[in-house]
């Protein structure tokens, strides 16, 4: 869960008031780059406007006019990110005051995991959980429903994830008002017969060995109001007497720890990170709703640049741009075309690397600030499908077998700002991976028992709170952008 904080004004900075260039060569700036339109004072165009203008290419070849080159790669590199749309849940169907009798007559389509499955001579019962609330979708299903055969045969049992689509038609029953008709049900996950949560009561001592499935029980999928967070905008949010935001009654996000030692103007070994998770989504439903959440968040609307790694590193090539990497007391790259060492008093204190663009390197801070900066003209850029070398293991492998459904969110003066990916859910290519990578399967055991009982396609993605703090305010440091920073080898508040 993640919630979104909205400026009540619009934030604004000074034009360049944030550049900085980091070198031990003196440069003449004659060229400041582009900040993220919708921050600009002193544009005679409004925020929102400037942001929507056309994506503005700037590689530079021969004799071509920056115009003609932007069309041209306007055509041939970068795609619209899709809107994100939210997927109707079983909480908005039966949550309302009718209980769903508002929808009668609609056809509409739940996915969720079965609670519950009573086969009878004529009729078949499917109670499905979404997640959405504690009631649950009783869905009637005869025989002549499409994918019925998925039902006779045993392939879905108690645990298993679906799809249906099917008429709210007003229920036989008294325990709710309206169920589902069923016209067509898809198995997604099945459920292997070991499924520990069924319907007979379980200890919560026997619970607590099943940390990973026991949100599925009505105990646990009870502790969190969801129907609360979906009725709840941002000036319902709960209040103290004295008007502040009451956070005893609110969640909103976690610390996490960083164990690289990482020692520059973009990282922290504490931060706080917003991480939604979505079920039954790919990695477009991914890019489209970081995309919602950052123009959200900065009240912005136009839609981002979408390109694959493959396009970005070929954009690279082509700018025949030697890229600078400042490394502090550590060095970061192995093959390295050209490295200088700048010493004082024996003690080594700093490196400039230039380092060759080719397919498989991972991206540096350079390379993303060139691609939204100067590449796209200031827009907001989201790289995907990155090489799996470079990847974590549990990102899902494209077909070509390369690559894996993986995305960073690039924004002007920060690089990365959002990284997530598309989750393996297919068991075998997750063990297969793990193998690859030597690491032990008995350490993910639980990981992997989430493929074996109802596993769905999934995606998620993390915004590091205080650099979109610092993206949004100008703040040149990150440890200017959290009230007490700690940082490798400070951590003195």
């Amino acid at each position: 869960m993640a919630t979104a904080f909205v400026p009540s004004t619009t934030l604004r900075l000074r034009p360049y008031s944030t550049l900085r260039c980091l070198s031990f060569y003196p440069k003449n700036l004659t060229k400041p780059y582009p900040v993220f339109p919708p921050l600009i004072r002193r544009s005679p165009i409004s925020p929102r406007r400037f942001f929507s203008s056309v994506i503005s290419g700037a590689l530079h070849s021969g004799e071509r006019t920056k115009s003609e080159l932007a069309e041209k790669q306007k055509g041939q590199m970068g795609s619209k990110v899709g809107e994100f749309r939210k997927k109707l849940k079983i909480v908005d169907v039966k949550g309302g005051p009718d209980e769903g009798l508002d929808r009668v007559g609609l056809m509409i389509v739940v996915a969720g995991w079965v609670r519950t499955l009573r086969a009878q001579s004529s009729v078949t019962f499917i109670e499905v959980n979404d997640g959405s609330c504690l009631s649950n979708m009783q869905c009637v299903m005869t025989s002549d429903a499409e994918g019925y055969d998925q039902v006779k045969s045993g392939l879905i049992t108690t645990g298993a994830s679906i799809w249906i689509q099917g008429n709210v038609v007003p229920s036989q029953g008294s325990k709710q008002k309206v169920e589902l008709k069923v016209n067509k049900i898809v198995l997604v996950g099945k459920s292997d017969p070991s499924y520990p949560i069924q319907k007979k009561r379980v200890s919560r001592e026997f619970l607590r060995t099943k940390a990973h499935l026991r949100p599925r029980t009505n105990t646990f999928g009870a502790i969190p109001s969801s129907r609360e967070a979906v009725e709840s905008p941002v000036d319902a949010i709960p209040k103290t007497k004295d008007g502040l935001i009451d956070w005893s009654q609110v969640y909103t996000f976690g610390p996490t720890f960083r164990a690289e030692n990482s020692n520059t103007s973009r990282h922290l070994a504490e931060f706080w990170m917003i991480e939604p998770e979505l079920a039954f989504a790919d990695l477009k439903d991914d890019m489209a709703c970081a995309t919602a959440y950052l123009q959200y968040v900065t009240v912005a609307e136009r839609d981002f640049v979408q390109l694959s790694y493959t396009d970005a590193i070929e954009l690279l090539i082509k700018a025949k741009k030697k890229f600078e990497f400042l490394c502090k007391n550590n060095l970061p790259y192995l093959d390295l075309c050209l490295w200088h060492v700048r010493c004082s008093s024996f003690r080594l204190r700093s490196l400039i690397i230039f380092q060759d663009v080719k397919w498989g390197c991972d991206l540096q801070s350079e390379h993303e600030r060139y691609l939204t900066e100067e590449a796209f003209g200031g827009c907001p850029v989201i790289v995907s499908d990155y090489p799996k070398e470079i990847k974590a293991f549990y990102m899902r492998q494209n077909d070509d077998g390369r690559t894996v459904a993986a995305m960073d969110m690039l924004v002007p003066r920060i690089g990365e700002l959002i990284g997530g990916s598309q989750r393996e859910e297919r068991l075998e290519y997750l063990e297969g991976r793990l193998d690859e990578l030597k690491l032990n399967r008995d350490t993910y055991w639980w990981y992997l028992d989430l493929r074996h009982y109802g596993s769905v396609p999934h995606a998620g993605f993390g915004l590091g709170f205080e650099r979109l703090v610092q993206f949004a305010t100008g703040v040149e440091n990150i440890r200017d952008a959290i009230p007490f920073p700690r940082t490798p080898g400070s951590a003195e508040f």
